[in-house]
């Protein structure tokens, strides 16, 4: 049984809140306000959630100043939704407009914010992308030659990787919908399906438990493990002796789960059950060491000294976990060349995956919250023994 629903949305205070702490940083790195463009970041600011970001047609402007409240720069089709979040400013113009999509307003809007630096924000780099035209940005630099345009990725990326306790709770009821129906499909699946139809069945029945929608649904299998853990669902049929992977980024409320598990097909052979045991152990490894303080390196050593110990010849994938939220994958990352310290309210996954028989491949992945004292599980533990469908 899961927990219950948690509300939609957040108080006013919370994004007062992120308000304040976003510009206590913008201080200390001299910047006299961010310009973000990004459904993520709008979002986390504003509260504004809506599904037309599928569409590329129209850019979307936040402004966070030094002081006060953002003010929103949108397409005259979004003023109705931003009138129901805590945004009082809201500015628009009539949208697609080629020849002038919102840049003009944007430049004035922005020249109207004190310069006591002369600094203006975006988010450039790591884990960062301009959701507008590459040519309306270079206009907009071209303009605004008076400030110093500067990246402030860093600082985004950090003020969203630690959740309030209502991010939390997003999260870990997304996370409980998505281990309920993980745990449910043996009821569902069968052999002789293909991956698509057990993918389409697990879809369905995510819907039907309460999430709002599961972008991110993806499967492999094979012969004593798979080769591949992004491009499935495919065709293939599961036969005796297959492992399949599941890997679900499930969403509610503008939230998202993000971890896997493994199935053996009518039985589980001697070395699928003991490269299972290894990720396993790896996994208990990485919830040993995460921890406040722990660096990021600090847990991913700690689950690829059991991989290496287990037989594992590489790890393909480049990383063992990363941060989770409002994105599929946030920072930071669990790996060897990333050094950043733990701190309580991080949502992580630990995802630990080996290379095996030449290009074999075993991944899993479990979701945790940093708290004072710990890792806490935000998913339902995995089998500690490969779990067999017939």
């Amino acid at each position: 049984m899961s927990a219950a629903q948690p509300a939609r949305g957040f108080a006013q205070a919370e994004y007062e809140t992120r308000t304040r702490n976003a510009q206590r940083l913008m201080r200390e790195i001299e910047i006299d306000a961010m310009l973000l463009t990004t459904e993520a970041h709008v979002r986390y600011f504003s509260g504004f959630l809506t599904q037309f970001w599928q569409s590329p047609t129209r850019p979307w402007f936040l402004l966070v100043p030094a002081e006060g409240k953002p003010v929103a720069v949108i397409p005259s089709i979004g003023v109705a939704g931003m009138q129901q979040t805590w945004i009082e400013d809201i500015r628009s113009w009539f949208s697609p407009d080629p020849e002038d999509d919102g840049v003009s307003l944007l430049l004035s809007t922005i020249r109207e914010l004190p310069a006591r630096f002369g600094r203006i924000g975006l988010p450039l780099g790591a884990e960062s992308h301009l959701r507008m035209p590459a040519r309306d940005y270079r206009r907009l630099e071209a303009a605004l030659s008076e400030l110093e345009l500067v990246d402030c990725a860093g600082l985004m990326l950090k003020l969203c990787s630690v959740k309030s306790a209502a991010e939390i709770e997003k999260i870990r009821y997304v996370c409980e919908l998505a281990s309920d129906s993980f745990n449910a499909l043996p009821e569902f699946a069968r052999k002789g399906q293909t991956e698509r139809e057990v993918v389409r069945a697990m879809r369905i029945d995510l819907l039907q438990r309460g999430a709002d929608h599961t972008p991110y649904i993806v499967s492999a299998s094979g012969q004593d493990g798979y080769g591949d853990i992004i491009m499935g669902p495919g065709d293939r049929r599961l036969e005796d002796g297959d492992l399949l992977i599941i890997d679900t980024g499930s969403v509610f409320d503008g939230y998202f789960c993000d971890f896997d598990r493994n199935f053996a097909f009518g039985f589980a052979t001697d070395k699928a059950k003991r490269v299972y045991e290894t990720v396993f152990r790896s996994t208990e490894a990485g919830l040993a060491t995460a921890r406040p303080g722990a660096t990021t390196h600090e847990v991913w050593r700690a689950m690829w000294s059991v991989l290496e110990a287990g037989g594992a010849t590489g790890n393909d994938v480049g990383r063992m976990g990363h941060g989770l939220g409002a994105q599929l994958t946030e920072w930071p990352s669990l790996a060897a060349n990333d050094h950043n310290p733990l701190v309580p309210g991080m949502v992580i996954t630990l995802e630990p995956g080996m290379n095996y028989d030449g290009d074999r491949l075993m991944v899993h992945e479990e979701n945790i919250v940093i708290t004072d004292s710990g890792a806490e599980l935000l998913t339902k533990r995995a089998a500690t023994e490969l779990p067999v469908v017939n």
